[in-house]
């Protein structure tokens, strides 16, 4: 009975399990569809979202392509306005290269023409004849260019036949002052290249000898009693020169002044042309005193002269003042009389009415 039972309760649970297993097959079949459905929906909705993302990226893209290019274009262009401005930079800076070059090129041309010509003056100062023409040549251009053209001569033969560079005609005193031009120079330059001490006291040396030989030889040729004045000038063309003698050579300068040869250099004797053009002018206006004396004495005759026309003619005015009073009084008396007749010609007319009448109606 037991086994029975047991037998079919196993059958009853074996049942219940076949029927479990069909329901349990069906929901599995349910679920597999209705899984496949939402797996469908998904993917549908997937594909979508796919698309919109899609979609986005393109838009997003294309945006960032216009960010992009409108960046690059502006970074072209700034580019682009950059080298523009380096190029015009470059190329002004390369004109101004080029106009400095030529500038420097004139200066090198000038150096090389101012090389020359310091060249050909060592040369002209080398040889004595050409230095005393440079000489000549400067005081030349210094006279000429202060003193009027009456006040100067050059190249003058003397009484003694000795010829001067230049000659100032000036009145006496002092007379005619005589200027020479030229100049040892060659004692000096040795005194400028003496290198030890035994050269420079033998250059002393030779510069003094020489300079005091010129003053003699100046004094002796260019002071002529009656014919010059006492003194005469040694013109220098050059300042150091000058500078040297009176700096280191006081007992040379001084010697000078014994013998009466007064040393000048450019600017000293500028200043002495203009103290001389300033003598010469009061010269002249004393020399024209006389003439304008003279002159305002004859002016005084005639203003005398005419002092007395003018009171003749004032007689005659005052003459003829008189006459017109009398022609003035004549005729005030003629009025009266006039009118005296007038007067007695109206009292005859009141006398007889009619007449009186008639003369009333004219």
């Amino acid at each position: 009975m037991f086994v029975i039972l047991s037998i079919n309760l196993f059958w009853w649970k074996l049942s219940r399990r076949k029927q479990s297993h069909s329901e349990l097959n069906d929901i599995l079949l349910r679920g597999q569809a209705e899984l496949a459905g939402r797996i469908s929906q998904l993917s549908e909705h997937s594909t979508q979202e796919q698309n919109k993302i899609a979609e986005a990226i393109s838009e997003q893209r294309l945006a960032m392509l216009k960010i992009i290019d409108e960046k690059l274009l502006a970074v072209t262009k700034s580019v682009g306005e950059g080298l523009q401005q380096n190029t015009i930079k470059t190329n002004e800076t390369l004109t101004d290269l080029r106009e400095r070059l030529a500038k420097i090129d004139v200066a090198q041309q000038k150096i090389s023409s101012l090389s020359e010509q310091v060249v050909s003056l060592q040369e002209v100062l080398s040889n004595k004849q050409a230095r005393g023409a440079f000489g000549e040549i400067q005081l030349n251009d210094l006279v000429t260019s202060i003193l009027p053209p009456s006040a100067y001569d050059f190249q003058v033969i003397l009484s003694n036949t000795k010829r001067a560079d230049c000659v100032l005609k000036l009145p006496n005193p002092p007379g005619t002052i005589v200027i020479d031009a030229k100049f040892p120079l060659e004692s000096y330059q040795a005194l400028r290249g003496a290198v030890t001490e035994r050269e420079k006291i033998e250059a002393e040396r030779f510069f003094r000898a020489s300079v005091i030989k010129h003053i003699k030889d100046i004094s002796e040729k260019y002071i002529i009693a009656g014919e010059t004045a006492e003194s005469a000038l040694m013109f220098l063309p050059s300042e150091a020169i000058y500078a040297e003698l009176h700096a280191n050579f006081t007992d040379v300068v001084e010697q000078s002044y014994r013998a009466k040869v007064w040393i000048v250099s450019p600017t000293t004797l500028m200043a002495t042309l203009n103290t001389i053009r300033a003598i010469l002018k009061d010269a002249k206006m004393r020399e024209q005193a006389g003439v304008i004396q003279k002159e305002v004495g004859t002016l005084i005759e005639d203003i005398n002269r005419l002092d007395g026309r003018i009171e003749s003619l004032i007689r005659h005015f005052k003459q003829a003042n008189e006459d017109v009073e009398g022609i003035k009084i004549s005729s005030n008396k003629i009025g009266k009389r006039i009118q005296k007749i007038e007067d007695i010609e109206l009292e005859e007319v009141s006398h007889y009415p009619q007449v009186a009448h008639l003369a009333n109606d004219e």
